[in-house]
């Protein structure tokens, strides 16, 4: 059995994405709507909690996953191929660790 991400093991890995996803969304919602923070600051403090902090670097981690392995199967699925595929999917890589880093340095700051 190949332990590349692909078939039942990407799959498992987007529905658990998914629910991580869908569970971080409704919980930052109902705790803005219930405790709206009054300015910026009680934000900024709110989202330096090492708990909320943590709990939104892996909020993006799990996004940029869940993103990856869904290109990633439309491109296998539909660009045939080997060269134009291997560049798009290399495309789609840069983009994404771009993105991480990114949201790394915003969350770094937040800190």
């Amino acid at each position: 059995m190949s332990r590349q991400l692909s078939g039942f093991r990407a799959w498992m890995w987007q529905r658990a994405s998914a629910l991580y996803l869908a569970a971080y969304i409704v919980y930052v919602l109902a705790r803005l709507i219930v405790a709206p923070p009054a300015d910026h600051e009680t934000l900024k403090i709110w989202v330096a909690g090492l708990g909320m902090w943590l709990a939104t670097a892996l909020f993006f981690l799990t996004l940029l996953l869940h993103a990856w392995i869904g290109v990633r199967d439309v491109i296998l699925d539909y660009i045939k191929p080997p060269g134009l595929r291997l560049a798009v999917l290399a495309a789609v890589f840069i983009f994404l660790l771009t993105c991480g880093l990114w949201v790394l340095s915003i969350l770094m700051g937040v800190l």
